[in-house]
């Protein structure tokens, strides 16, 4: 199974590749094919030399500012882009809130919002997940009691991925407590300069600072940054789950670690043989490939999808968890790749990994902190257990 471009396509991805070889910074794309720490500017250095492009919204809808792209183009420059080492686009604010202030938000939201997304401006975080609120997240307890015209928002938010360079934070608060808990839930837009917010780093078990708490002490939301009715927060959270978890798939970031595997795989290791010699080896990373190639064409479905209007539905759900379990498997085999090199994390401005002299591709000096940093992937964006009963639900009837 193979994707066979036209013409026309082939040229719109020579022409992507030729943009990010010409712009994108050699020491950022360094730093993403080795794994190292990106920083604020990493990557809004490079959002801003496709906004100027006119390529920042892959998804967007002309109207709004998007390029009009079909789900093939969009996909082509995701996988072009990635594969090139460009830091991926931060998808809180294009691929998250941004369709929720579309479809749901006031003419003045879009007017305020929208551009600053686009030109990357405002940098977005989200609050979701709460201590005891991450898969049931219709328990959560963080609150907004109506002042006159704001919201007083008092509670915690965490693994808020990026907050500390955040700008604007899209939460979940609880505006009422009668009736079922989704009834009660709804949708604000917060500056995360407002007085009262506090953003304490969690480090993560490769010792890398992330994800967030984000703490909320009688902080004043004005009432006009709250998206769509008040208590109808559920409907908008379920949106816009749909559409973080198409991009939780990954696929052009995956089709790169493949293709960077079967490279090292034929190379002469210190004992004289390739490890494509080895069967167990070869066999998993066939298998992942075709895995993922099967998730490319699921995932240029769900984007055709989205081009014609239609909300991503279970099928986003599909896109999760198998998206996920891919990456975790290659994180896995880049492990066995890297072999005496994956013993220590190097963080960056440390020591140099151990010199292996089979191993020459740099990317796999961080297996170790690959590994651990993507076990988190099956749970984030709803774990794959709720997939699995969403997709039991709502496809096999169950």
């Amino acid at each position: 199974m193979q994707l066979i471009y036209t013409p026309e396509q082939q040229a719109f991805a020579n022409e992507v590749r030729a943009f990010t070889r010409e712009t994108l910074d050699p020491a950022v794309a360094r730093k993403v094919l080795e794994g190292a720490r990106l920083g604020r500017e990493d990557f809004l250095g490079w959002h801003r030399s496709l906004h100027r492009k006119g390529w920042v919204g892959a998804g967007w809808p002309r109207e709004f500012g998007g390029p009009g792209w079909d789900a093939v183009r969009q996909h082509i420059f995701d996988e072009v882009t990635a594969d090139e080492g460009a830091p991926p686009l931060i998808p809180f604010g294009l691929r998250m809130v941004a369709p929720v202030i579309m479809a749901f938000g006031s003419k003045a939201q879009q007017a305020r919002f929208l551009p600053r997304i686009l030109s990357g401006e405002d940098w977005w975080c989200q609050g979701y997940s709460e201590p005891g609120s991450g898969s049931d997240l219709a328990s959560l307890k963080c609150r907004a009691d109506r002042d006159g015209d704001h919201y007083v928002v008092n509670g915690q938010k965490t693994w808020t991925t990026l907050g500390h360079f955040a700008d604007w934070i899209f939460c979940l608060v609880r505006t009422a407590s009668e009736g079922r808990p989704q009834e009660g839930i709804s949708f604000l837009l917060i500056d995360m300069k407002s007085p009262g917010i506090t953003v304490r780093p969690i480090l993560m078990l490769d010792q890398e600072h992330e994800v967030n708490e984000v703490w909320f002490d009688d902080v004043r939301v004005p009432v006009d940054n709250r998206v769509g009715e008040e208590n109808k927060g559920w409907t908008y959270a379920k949106f816009l789950l749909g559409h973080e978890r198409t991009g939780i798939a990954g696929v052009g970031r995956a089709k790169r670690i493949v293709k960077r595997l079967w490279h090292v795989a034929r190379q002469a290791r210190s004992d004289g043989r390739p490890l494509i010699d080895d069967t167990r080896f070869r066999d998993r990373l066939a298998q992942v490939e075709i895995e993922l190639r099967a998730l490319e064409i699921t995932l240029l479905r769900v984007l055709a999808a989205e081009a014609e209007k239609k909300t991503p539905g279970p099928e986003a759900s599909i896109l999760k968890i198998r998206g996920s379990e891919i990456q975790q498997t290659l994180t896995e085999l880049t492990m066995l790749a890297a072999g005496p090199a994956a013993l220590p994390y190097v963080r960056e401005g440390e020591a140099g990994a151990p010199d292996v002299p089979w191993l020459s591709d740099e990317a796999f000096r961080f297996a170790s902190g690959h590994y651990f940093n993507f076990r988190k992937t099956t749970i984030y964006g709803g774990s794959n257990e709720i997939q699995r009963n969403i997709i039991a639900q709502h496809v096999l009837g169950l």
